[in-house]
């Protein structure tokens, strides 16, 4: 683990101080605090897991009760009457400035999980010569059972195609151990944007540019940063991305996916072809033949899940709104002012912070680690704090700049404090969805 006297070269050593004066006075201070009126905020919740499922907002809510009434009074001439038809467009154009792509350039479509099986299905070319695909040990493993799929389609054995890059640590992705392994039999890289447990943010224009170097197609998935770290496709040159809507981007549970393809493979036929993927002068001719639209729209599939997209309008306004850039600069910030509570006063319990102290190697979220982790969890959701537990050892907790506030964050801690004080945490069970043990 990285401790806090460590020399941290990219940080602004910001400063902070103890006491829960000084956590009021940064919420006065704040530019982004009047954004918290429009969330749905639970009275005496201390919400911390929005890097798994982001808060409801009333300007989610808005959009989609816009979606209803529009289907409850036009029907079917929701469609061109009311745009709905190109919603898909129109939402692909509203995240491309997320992660600076031309608005042809993202699409919103299908699940996460669906869009690596679009994109793999599309890029994954393989040849007796050149088969392999490199992925990491520490990522969600969706995105591997995606690959190991689409390998097997393909009639190769996925155990022997699919190249697994170890961590070190088990902690972090080494990107020069990824770049060692781009051997002539490498054909795809595929890496997340940040890791779901440490948090740490990958340096993907140093795996991009080594991968195009040797031939290699290099895709990322975000889930873990889009919404909370401004990217920079047009520096990094990414072949594809896939990211997810409902974390930091609050799109509401089961939230409809995002899809990048870079401009320069817009002829490419997509992998999973789709009649909403057809030219749209020609998509109503219904051809029995496949026209596919040369901008990210044409890896589209079936007809759009509306009600499952609307949200998503409402919340990428209210993130344009506030800025992208000044999300960043406040969740950077009150991240580290979360580590420096962890250290000032929840070590002695044992605790530590098991992520990257330097803004350049970290997104959205704080690992906090403890040996008591499971129970440590159980007994905070019954102290109505919200976070989520990972395997083994991990704790993560998720303040987002756009609800959550620094007196929040500085009651948790206490919170926590009286936790291990009162040993309350030996009253649950060591062991995933635990209850108390006299449950």
């Amino acid at each position: 683990m990285i401790s806090w006297g460590e020399i941290r070269k990219e940080t602004n050593m910001r400063q902070y101080e103890d006491g829960r004066a000084f956590a009021q006075k940064k919420d006065q201070e704040d530019p982004l605090k009047d954004f918290q009126q429009r969330f749905y905020k639970q009275e005496g919740v201390i919400y911390m897991d929005g890097n798994s499922l982001g808060l409801c907002s009333k300007d989610a809510e808005k959009a989609l009760m816009n979606a209803l009434e529009v289907w409850k009074k036009a029907g079917i001439d929701m469609w061109e009457k009311y745009d709905y038809f190109l919603y898909q467009d129109k939402l692909g154009a509203m995240c491309a400035p997320l992660v600076n792509a031309d608005p042809e350039e993202v699409t919103i479509c299908m699940s996460t999980t669906m869009n690596v099986h679009q994109a793999i299905a599309t890029f994954y070319k393989p040849t007796p010569e050149r088969n392999k695909i490199i992925m990491d040990d520490l990522n969600f493993p969706t995105d591997r059972y995606a690959v190991y799929s689409n390998i097997r389609v393909h009639g190769y054995d996925p155990d022997e195609c699919l190249k697994v890059v170890k961590s070190r640590d088990g902690e972090y992705i080494y990107e020069d151990d990824v770049i060692e392994a781009m051997t002539d039999d490498v054909c795809l890289v595929l890496l997340p944007s940040a890791l779901y447990r440490s948090a740490q943010l990958i340096d993907m224009k140093k795996i991009a540019d080594a991968a195009h170097e040797r031939g290699i197609y290099v895709g990322f998935d975000l889930c873990h940063s889009i919404g909370a770290v401004p990217h920079d496709f047009k520096e990094i040159q990414p072949d594809f991305a896939v990211w997810c809507t409902y974390k930091y981007l609050n799109g509401g549970p089961g939230a409809i996916a995002g899809l990048y393809i870079n401009k320069k493979h817009f002829s490419m036929e997509p992998g999973l072809a789709g009649w909403h993927g057809n030219r749209k002068d020609t998509q109503f001719n219904l051809e029995q033949y496949f026209e596919h639209a040369e901008y990210a729209g044409g890896w589209q599939t079936g007809t759009q899940p509306v009600l499952s997209m609307a949200p998503l309008e409402g919340s990428l306004e209210m993130i344009k709104e506030a800025g992208l850039e000044n999300l960043r600069k406040k969740s950077l910030d009150i991240t580290e002012y979360l580590m420096y509570l962890i250290d000032s006063r929840l070590s002695k319990y044992g605790f530590s912070v098991g992520n990257y102290r330097e803004d350049s190697k970290r997104t959205g979220h704080v690992a906090l680690v403890h040996e008591d982790a499971i129970r440590i969890n159980a007994a905070m959701k019954a102290r109505n704090i919200i976070p989520d537990f990972r395997f083994p050892d991990v704790i993560r907790l998720a303040p987002v700049p756009l609800y959550i506030s620094y007196t929040e964050v500085y009651d948790m801690v206490d919170i926590i404090v009286d936790i291990m004080e009162k040993k309350e945490y030996e009253n649950f069970a060591n062991k995933r969805g635990c209850c108390r043990i006299n449950d």
